[in-house]
């Protein structure tokens, strides 16, 4: 079981470093990294190129949170969705969105992808995630303070449904992770430099 959880692992991590903000705005004629913040995200694409491209990233970025999760459980060999290695696999996915073997280790932030193994471990938590996000993005107009807060509320609303041990230990590391990625975000937000999203 050691070995498949390792593969698992790995894979999770090569998953989560397919980059579709980079696919999708290669497709439009655009090197993401070049408008914009210069962020592989949704949201930069939704600045940059628009709705419909942003929509595409958001689903890739999401299903690889999922795939990776799904990868996870199903190598431990227990049918557990809050299973201990399905938090793990997602952790991977996280860190291969954020550091893409692909890119030069050049990345996003991780939050798509994170709600990706909240869908697959947590649904009614990734549920909340997503209507809070955008009732906050609404008011923010602002994609990192709605991300950065539905972020940390995620891990009080998973005690809530139960996660507990190593797997709320996963996901904490994958939150923390999460909001080192969006450090200049916070710094720009403290100045008032911070990008709007149309919305």
């Amino acid at each position: 079981m050691t070995l498949t959880i390792a593969l698992a692992l790995v894979a999770a991590y090569m998953v989560g470093s397919i980059d579709f903000a980079v696919i999708v705005g290669r497709m439009h004629g655009v090197d993401i990294h070049d408008v914009g913040s210069g962020n592989p995200g949704a949201s930069n694409v939704l600045r940059s190129i628009g709705r419909v491209p942003a929509a595409m990233v958001l689903l890739g970025d999401t299903m690889k949170g999922v795939v990776a999760a799904a990868m996870g459980m199903i190598a431990g060999g227990v049918v557990d969705f809050q299973s201990e290695w399905a938090f793990l696999a997602g952790l991977f996915a996280v860190i291969g969105h954020c550091y893409p073997v692909f890119h030069r280790f050049k990345g996003g932030k991780g939050v798509a992808t994170g709600l990706g193994v909240l869908f697959y471990t947590v649904p009614l938590v990734a549920a909340i995630v997503v209507v809070s996000w955008l009732i906050l993005l609404k008011l923010t107009k602002t994609a990192s303070i709605s991300s950065l807060i539905v972020v940390g509320a995620s891990i009080p609303l998973a005690i809530w449904q139960g996660v507990s041990g190593m797997s709320l230990v996963w996901l904490l590391a994958t939150v923390v992770l999460v909001v080192w990625r969006h450090k200049a975000n916070i710094q720009r937000v403290f100045t008032g430099s911070e990008q709007k999203v149309p919305t």
